[in-house]
Parts: structure tokens; sequence; C-alpha cells
């Protein structure tokens, strides 16, 4: 028999069969209520440790408990631990939050909640009791972060106090009742090392990307939804010198940078009077007056690109930042097209002159079918020709026909780059580029990739 059967049963002998006796779903409401209403402020005290606020939170449900009749053991255990999730954690979800193999919640609905591990999505038992149990549970994360959820106003995208995203959507927005997504926050932190020993990238373009990052190139990183971006931004800003003065512009604060000279600015969305809203763009203007040795800007979505482009162009070199788009070439027509969303009426030809000379690199990432993540382009932005911006693959992914068990790899094209800031700041390509042998090491480098790959496959990495 169901547990909540069976605590109905037991309830109502208990009572001899009187009406309104309480349900599984209702006696968990009545508890967690109670045990909000008699704690109070204790609930937010910052003086009270989590580990002592949470056994004043268990012996509170434990007591309450004790005064419900005809509850088994192993029953009245499983509500202290579920009542407990529900006043201070996340209530069903709270698990999958705690489980670091979980990269991102979804919940479609009180019985259809999904999760997705190393790349790929899994259906999951955990349930909410209703759509108010839903509900309630959203309500308390956005209140998290002092936003509001509800008909007037039934969309919220923000961040939580670890640094994990959170997305949820009410009716009437919502045609199929409440939804919420949580991307959580990695607690690893990825350099390009790391990436290499995933299988994202072989060492000869972790090699090319440390030495372009030192030579203050400007790069655009672009994927698509999910693919890796953010992740491989933080990878790549470990190669920063730690002497640099850097200043972060984010949507929501998910990068975490190592270095001692960090600035950390984040926009602020409208408040529910609809006022006190901070883009991005009015973020990015004001960084060029915080004196920055590099601007990273986590994700460019709108008119702010025209505010970086300037930035790039007027002395502020080694820029980072996303997009999202499928292919290099993409990559450049989005930054024009939110260019001219900027409202000021440029020329094509002169957005795309200004592109050309602000993006030194383009490095695309994809994820596959499998879940992993891999880039697939590291691509030059060299100059206009007539009113084309001309691009060039320095490293492109490849499957190699003849051994096709073992995937494709990122190998080198044989193409240097023509950029002079690679002299400017007295570095040296990578010896694999020397023109005179460039034949015998990229066959080398391109065994070696597959190598690495066909390990990746075999291990489950």
């Amino acid at each position: 028999m169901e547990l909540r059967e069976r605590l109905q049963g037991q309830k109502t002998a208990s009572t001899g069969g009187e009406q309104g006796t309480d349900s599984f779903a209702e006696l968990k409401d009545r508890i967690h209520l109670a045990v909000i209403s008699d704690l109070g402020p204790r609930l937010y005290n910052e003086s009270l440790s989590q580990g002592a606020l949470h056994e004043v939170v268990l012996s509170d449900i434990r007591n309450r408990l004790a005064q419900e009749r005809g509850i088994a053991i192993a029953d009245r255990d499983r509500l202290v631990q579920e009542i407990a999730d529900d006043t201070l954690g996340h209530g069903p979800i709270e698990p999958l939050l705690q489980d670091d193999s979980v990269t991102e919640v979804m919940v479609n609905g009180p019985s259809d909640v999904w999760v997705e591990r190393s790349g790929t999505l899994h259906k999951t038992p955990v349930r909410f009791s209703d759509e108010h149990h839903l509900r309630r549970i959203i309500n308390k994360i956005v209140a998290q972060v002092g936003r509001r959820v509800d008909e007037s106003s039934p969309l919220v995208d923000a961040r939580l106090p670890d640094g994990s995203r959170v997305n949820a959507v009410l009716p009437p927005l919502s045609l199929t009742g409440p939804l919420l997504t949580i991307r959580k926050f990695a607690k690893q932190r990825w350099d390009l090392a790391g990436l290499v020993g995933m299988g994202s990238l072989p060492m000869e373009a972790k090699e090319f990307l440390e030495q372009c990052i030192k030579a203050e190139m400007n790069i655009l990183i672009a994927g698509g939804t999910g693919s890796g971006k953010t992740t491989l931004l933080n990878a790549m800003s470990t190669a920063i010198p730690d002497s640099e003065r850097i200043v972060t512009i984010e949507d929501a604060a998910e990068l975490r940078l190592n270095q001692v000279h960090v600035l950390r600015l984040e926009a602020r969305p409208k408040n529910v009077e609809g006022q006190g809203e901070i883009p991005i763009r009015e973020l990015v203007r004001n960084s060029l007056r915080m004196r920055p040795d590099r601007i990273i800007v986590g994700e460019v979505r709108g008119a702010e690109a025209l505010d970086m482009l300037q930035a790039m162009n007027t002395g502020h070199d080694g820029s980072l930042s996303t997009v999202h788009a499928n292919t290099p070439r993409d990559a450049i027509s989005r930054i024009e097209s939110m260019v001219l969303m900027a409202g000021i009426d440029f020329p094509l030809r002169a957005v795309r002159q200004q592109v050309s000379r602000a993006l030194d690199l383009l490095v695309q990432i994809e994820r596959f079918s499998d879940g992993s993540r891999k880039i697939t382009n590291i691509t030059e932005v060299q100059r206009m020709e007539g009113d084309t911006v001309t691009l060039q693959d320095i490293f492109e992914y490849k499957i190699d026909k003849l051994h096709i068990e073992a995937g494709g790899a990122l190998t080198y094209t044989g193409l240097r780059p023509t950029s002079t800031k690679f002299e400017r700041h007295g570095l040296a390509l990578p010896k694999y580029m020397d023109q005179h042998n460039f034949g015998a090491e990229r066959m080398a480098a391109g065994a070696r990739s597959l190598r690495g790959e066909a390990h990746a496959r075999r291990f489950g990495r």
C-alpha cells in the first residue's frame, strides 16, 4: 500500500472514520506551515550555522509528528526528511541539487522531473505533491534572491546564492502549469589542461590558445545552448596573467576567476514596479572608466555588442566573451545583427569593418549526441575582402574515415595565424606551426588526438 494510503487509513482508523482527515500532502503542508510560523525569523538568522539550524528544524518537526497518531516509524522518518527539505531546502528536488553528477534540474510539472547528467537527459522518480506544492517551492527559491513570481509577474530568471541559475515560468505564460529549470553552478573549476584530459581539445590547441590569450587577442567563444561556453570561458581565463586588472560583466554571475585583481559586475533586472534596471550595455560602458586590462563579458546578447567592439577597437585588447551561434560564420552574423540593434544607423559595411578590426579569434564549441562537449573550430578573423569578413580555420574538427570508430579530432590545418600580436608581445607560436615541418607535426598531432578520443570513449569520459 502506498504511503499516502497508509497514512490516510491509519488516521481514519484512529478517529473512527471521521470526515476531513488529513491526506499525506495535507499533513505535510500543515506541519510545514506550522514549523515556519513557529520558527519564523530563526530560519533566516545568520548567527546560526547551517548545522545548528538543521537540528532546530528537525527537532521541531519530530515533536509535531510525535503528536500525530498511527504513523509508522519508517513513514515518520521519511516525513521528517521531506518536511525538512521543504523548510530548509528545495523540497523533493533537494537531493538532486546535492548530487554532484547532476548539472541541470528541469521540472515540467509536479510529476515530471528531469535531470541532465554528462550531457544527456534522464527522467527521475521525483514527484511534488501537486501544483500548489511546486509553486510553494518556486516562491521559496526566488524569494532567496529578493524576487517575486506570480500571475502579475509570471517569469523570473535569477542567480541563486550558490551561483546556480534559476528560471521559473507560471501560467498564463506556461500552458502546462508551473515550470522550473535550475542550472547548477559547477563546483569544479576547469582549466585548459583539464579540458585536454576530458577530450574536449588536444594539447596542440591548448598551447595555441594559451599563447593567444597571453598575446591579448580578442576572443569570442561561440556555441549553442548548453554547449559549454561558460565552462570554456572560465578555463581560458586561467591563462590570463595574475598581474592584470580584470573586469567581468555578466547577466547572472557564473564566472570564477582566481586572479588577485578581479572586479565582478552583474546586471540588474527591473524591480516589481518595472524600475531600476541596469543592463549589460551600461556596465560595459562603465567598465571603460575602471582602468581594465581585460574586459570579460559573460555573454553578448544585444546592443552591448557595439560597446564591446568599440572597447576592443580603442585599446582594450585581450577581451573575452561568448555568443550563441552554431558556426564561426554565424557568430560574425550574430554580432553584426546585435550591433544594428543598438539603434545607430551604421552601414552594414561599417559594422563589418568594426567586427574585423575588433575580433581576432573565434572558438566554436559543440555538444555532441553522446553528451560530450568538444571544440570544433579555432578560427582567425582576418580582414575585409570586399563586403565580407574573411575567416581562416587554424584548427578544425575532422573525422578520420579510415578510423571512424575512434571518432573525430580537432586537428591543425597547417595554416599559420596572420596576427602580429604574437610578435608585439614577444611570443613565439608553438613549434608545430613552423611551416618547414608542419606536415609531420600535423600528422603526429592528428594521431595523438585520435588516440586521445579513442581512450576517452573507451573509458566513458
